[in-house]
């Protein structure tokens, strides 16, 4: 069995990054909802 998961730092944070998330509707809502959780890290 092959190892799947191959990380890169670059493409995680253009992917689930937070200049990612603020750019549509959805993506600060995600943001919002973290914040109001209290989460620590809001995003990547």
């Amino acid at each position: 069995m092959s190892q799947t998961y191959q990380p890169k730092k670059r493409k995680r944070a253009k992917t689930h990054g937070f200049l990612v998330r603020s750019k549509s509707k959805t993506g600060r809502n995600v943001l919002k909802r973290r914040l109001q959780k209290g989460r620590k890290k809001l995003a990547v």
